[in-house]
């Protein structure tokens, strides 16, 4: 919104001209979004508690631990983190780019899907929510719909290639497969980033590390320059994305500051659900969905362990990990809550660093 306002009038004010530049947009993205949070963080979460008696339900086989130091604690915290994220987008985002409607869509309807899974879960005082198969076909429509959207919008030459990092001349024909492919990679970031949501801060910082990497990788891919130089597949207005990445940043920030152990909100679905759903759909956009698996390679390890203890659990009744995912395996051994999200921190900062390094292995 404020491009479109002050963008015309930077010949005559100078001072407006930095408008025009998507580094100051997204370093103010970045910050409205955080303040936001901070500033309507607390009576955000007054209301929560005001009709969520008893907080946010807690698994009865999870950890003990947790019928004790998490009761109580209010859930639906997503809705500060998108108020924050919409708001840093519309007020600095090139609103006439049609990939930011494109994951803003992604974003919201997945946040809106996770906000009527927490509603029905605080309401009815279970665990159940929204059943899994109605759960899997909305994120299927979502996906595919967005799939489509950012078929049209990508270059004839991307639109339907799925792209290999490392080798750059290698492309993947997918045809009219493309937007089930990119249905897949936004429903899996989602989901995983749903299962890795399990103890305080452990999802928001790596969400936060992933969000930088890929404004980064939109910037670069947005620019012509850059995008030779580097000999990345260059997707014209990619660019602005780097403004909602930001955005995503700050918002995550500012929740991180309430959900820092003990965490005074959880982000619960409306924002699990949401923040892998626009993580998915950003790398879709810019064609690096196989580099969001190595970035997000947290978020993998968690679901494949989710995966593996179901399906050995059924082929021989006996099971692989303690506890899955895998986050709650390292509670039942016994290490600190404080401890797993820190070495977990560390592991998703490694991977992110090697996601960065395909950008110039080439």
């Amino acid at each position: 919104m404020i491009p479109l306002l002050l963008g015309p009038l930077a010949d005559d004010f100078i001072l407006f001209n930095l408008v025009r530049y998507t580094t100051f947009r997204a370093g103010a993205a970045c910050m409205t979004a955080l303040l936001i949070c901070l500033v309507f963080g607390n009576a955000i979460i007054a209301w929560l508690r005001s009709f969520q008696r008893g907080g946010q339900p807690i698994r009865e086989d999870g950890p003990q631990s947790h019928l004790i130091t998490k009761k109580g604690t209010p859930t639906m915290g997503g809705l500060l983190i998108l108020l924050a994220l919409s708001v840093g987008v519309l007020l600095w985002a090139d609103l006439r780019n049609g990939f930011v409607w494109a994951v803003l869509f992604v974003t919201l309807g997945y946040g809106g899907l996770g906000f009527l899974d927490d509603w029905l879960k605080v309401t009815k005082r279970n665990t159940r929510g929204v059943s899994g198969r109605a759960k899997l076909l909305a994120q299927g429509a979502i996906g595919l719909l967005a799939g489509v959207w950012i078929m049209l919008l990508l270059p004839p030459a991307l639109n339907s290639n799925l792209a290999v990092p490392v080798f750059k001349e290698v492309l993947i024909p997918l045809g009219l497969l493309f937007p089930l492919v990119g249905m897949f990679v936004m429903m899996g970031a989602s989901n995983a980033v749903n299962l890795t949501d399990g103890l305080d801060g452990l999802a928001i910082v790596p969400v936060m590390i992933a969000a930088a990497v890929f404004a980064l990788i939109a910037y670069l891919v947005g620019n012509r320059v850059f995008a030779d130089y580097l000999q990345l597949h260059g997707v014209p207005g990619a660019g602005e994305l780097a403004v909602f990445c930001s955005a995503l940043i700050g918002a995550s920030l500012g929740f991180l500051w309430f959900n820092a152990p003990p965490a005074a909100v959880f982000m619960g679905d409306t924002g699990s659900l949401a923040l892998g759903g626009a993580l998915g759909s950003i790398a879709v956009a810019t064609k690096h969905e196989i580099v969001l698996a190595i970035v997000g390679g947290l978020f993998v390890v968690e679901t494949l362990s989710v995966i593996i203890q179901v399906f050995w659990f059924k082929r021989t009744g006996r099971r692989v990990f303690l506890m899955a995912p895998l986050h709650h395996h390292f509670e039942k051994k016994g290490w600190a809550e404080a401890t797993i999200v820190i070495r977990f921190w560390i592991i998703a900062m490694v991977l992110a660093l090697i996601g960065l390094s395909t950008l110039k292995i080439r």
